[in-house]
Order: C-alpha cells, then structure tokens, then sequence
C-alpha cells in the first residue's frame, strides 16, 4: 500500500503533462542519425559503397520517414480532444505552440508567413543542439543538418494528420538555432 496521492488525471490536450520522455527523446535524437547512416550503407541495393549525394538522401528518406510517422501519431494523441482547425494557421499555430512544447519542452520563438502558404519557423535555441559542440571551420553545422530531418518528419506528419498537405525544410546557420520552412502544397497542385 502506498502513501503517495494519486496522479491526477491528465488531460490529453494537456502541454504541461509528461507524456514524453524528454530523456528518451533525446537519446533516441543522438542514436538515430549515426543508425540511418549505417543502415543507408548496409541496405544499399548493389555492393558498392554509396557516394555522398546518395548516402544524404538514403538518411534523409529513413530519417523523415520516422518522423512522419511519429508526428502522425503525437496528432492523434494529442489533437483529438480539440476542435477540428479548419485554418491553416491555427493549425500552424497548434504546431508552434502545443506540439513544440510535447516534444522539445518550448514553444518556437518565431513565426513568420506571407498568407500565401510559406511559413517560417524559428528556434533560437534548438533543444536537440543544445549539446552539441561547436567546432572551428563551421563544421558543425554541416554535422548538424541530419539531425534536422526527423523533426522535419514530425512537423510534415503532423500537418499531414491536420489536412495541411505540405513540405517543410529545416537549415541552421549557427548553433542551436534552427529554422523550419513549411510550405503548404494547394490541392489543385496535387
């Protein structure tokens, strides 16, 4: 028998309840990348080994993959005790504001669109650089642009799940910032 009050019931639509692991997401962030790279090489079609330009894309398919997958299911999880979003914006706005906080703990610091279907996302201090050394030559910042494609996943499956058909790129030109650029794709373009 335990002394300890029970957990209150959270809500699922709650920002504040631990759902996630934040631990676990970022060990899951650091193993990922060097997986995705092992994989592109173990699993590539002929024997040889795979040049740059097809090793980068081999990773960016099975990183953003995973990411699509799981952004489609923190939207059902976490979405499905709200109204549906009708708005592109609102449902950009959810991403900016609710889905951030589950899974990098902040919201983004900032959100720029031109009403025509570009959006720009802006984290100063990107959760998963935020251990990331620095090195001299600006080399880190080559090293760190794969660790942007899961989260480009998540975000895409995410508005995938919300009825926004659309791509989204993500750069960093200085650590640990990160910027994400959504750019939703019209249906008559489909």
């Amino acid at each position: 028998m335990s002394f300890d009050a029970p957990l209150p019931p959270y809500n699922a639509s709650d920002p504040h309840a631990s759902f996630l692991n934040s631990t676990c997401l970022d060990l899951l962030l650091i193993e990922i990348v060097p997986l995705a790279h092992r994989l592109a090489n173990e699993l590539s079609v002929t024997n040889e080994a795979l040049d740059d330009e097809e090793e980068r894309e081999a990773m960016f398919y099975r990183l953003e993959s995973l990411g699509y997958r799981v952004g489609q299911g923190l939207v059902e999880r976490f979405s499905r005790d709200r109204t549906r979003m009708v708005d592109t914006l609102d449902v950009i706005k959810f991403i900016c504001k609710d889905l951030w906080t589950i899974v990098f703990r902040k919201q983004i610091d900032n959100l720029k669109t031109n009403h025509r279907g570009v959006y720009v996302l802006t984290d100063n201090t990107f959760r998963p650089f935020a251990r990331m050394s620095s090195e001299a030559g600006g080399n880190a910042v080559a090293r760190a642009q794969p660790f942007l494609w899961f989260p480009c996943g998540i975000v895409r499956g995410a508005l995938a799940n919300m009825g926004v058909n659309a791509s989204v790129q993500a750069e960093t030109t200085e650590l640990p910032a990160a910027t994400f650029k959504i750019e939703t794709i019209s249906k008559s373009a489909v």
